[in-house]
């Protein structure tokens, strides 16, 4: 039995809260932390509509004396938004798995950062991972256990083609939707608008992986234009409007280009025909091709990923690991 805890209550959270439950007989729920105190004291079952009596709270310490042995954090992105979630944590002596798309490889953006909770991980005897969807999963450890079938490895082109109509009016912001295309470059600019977060960290882990030295990485965003109405809950595009950003991270090695991703986000693609999907390019001997379409699903994809590095993540090496270093994750048969 994995004694674990949840820290942050928003759609992966109570994703992740209903994964742990379905597994009753492998893992205990010891607490829920939640950053709003709307929430304090009111049981999980109210808030996902099933039964369980556990009751969150902002308490956080009071929910690490409780010694989980992991805990899910399932907050912020940047890793300075996550510093004072993952630090009592590991002080506390729990591994930590997180879906913060920095931590997914932290050298990337904050070298001194993952040095420090590296070296603070080791010294507590516990593990840090970040994972998720993408990146975590698609874009980088899918594409290192395919070239597992290669003798040689030119080049990789990779590309995420999704629907961001599931999401709430923070993803919306971040990606443009509903801003002109004068906004949307201002926005871009300004630091407003950013897209996806994760190119620098996909394209480390596959460097990583491969053992090759990537010394640039630039990264380009456009805007997907709408040529009819497309609307979601949480916001109406226009014709000639921004319906969604088409983000494109390459990785150079020596002046050469090893790594180029491509993942273009809007809202209701289909509209104007274009199909979801995760296409995978391996140049190099044998050349390997891989197409799934539609898309995995972000959200379910990311909790279920999460979950199913628990039991891993108990038995890993202390420190700052990745999904590359990891052992092969799989699916956690539900225990009614």
């Amino acid at each position: 039995m994995v004694r674990v805890a949840v820290w942050g209550t928003g759609m992966m959270g109570q994703g992740l809260l209903g994964y742990i439950l379905d597994r009753s007989r492998d893992i205990e729920l010891v607490g829920v932390i939640v950053t709003n105190p709307a929430k304090e004291g009111r049981p999980v079952g109210d808030l996902l509509g099933r039964e369980c009596d556990v009751r969150m709270t902002t308490d956080y310490e009071s929910v690490l004396a409780l010694k989980p042995d992991v805990v899910c954090i399932n907050t912020q992105s940047n890793l300075h938004e996550i510093t004072g979630q993952v630090e009592p944590c590991v002080r506390a002596g729990a591994n930590v798995i997180c879906i913060a798309e920095k931590l997914a490889y932290p050298w990337a953006s904050d070298p001194e950062w993952a040095e420090r909770f590296d070296a603070l991980a080791r010294a507590d005897g516990v593990t840090i991972l970040g994972t998720g969807i993408n990146p975590g999963f698609v874009l980088d450890a899918l594409i290192v256990m395919l070239s597992s079938a290669c003798l040689r490895v030119d080049r990789i082109e990779a590309q995420r083609v999704n629907d961001l109509s599931p999401f709430g009016p923070t993803v919306m912001a971040s990606q443009g939707v509903g801003t002109t295309v004068e906004e949307f470059e201002r926005g871009v600019a300004d630091g407003t608008i950013v897209g996806h977060m994760g190119f620098p960290e996909s394209i480390h882990l596959i460097a990583k992986a491969f053992g090759w030295t990537i010394d640039e990485i630039v990264e380009t965003r456009e805007p997907i234009v709408t040529g009819v109405l497309r609307e979601t809950p949480h916001v109406r595009v226009e014709p000639g409007d921004v319906c969604g950003c088409k983000q494109i991270g390459k990785g150079y090695s020596a002046g050469e280009l090893k790594i180029e991703l491509i993942h273009p986000q809007q809202i209701h693609p289909g509209m104007e025909g274009v199909d979801t999907g995760d296409y995978i390019h391996i140049f190099g001997e044998p050349e390997v091709s891989m197409a799934i379409a539609p898309e995995i699903p972000g959200g379910k994809g990311t909790y279920a990923s999460t979950g199913n590095y628990i039991r891993l993540v108990v038995d890993a090496k202390p420190g700052i690991q990745t999904v590359v270093d990891m052992p092969l994750p799989r699916f956690w048969a539900p225990t009614p």
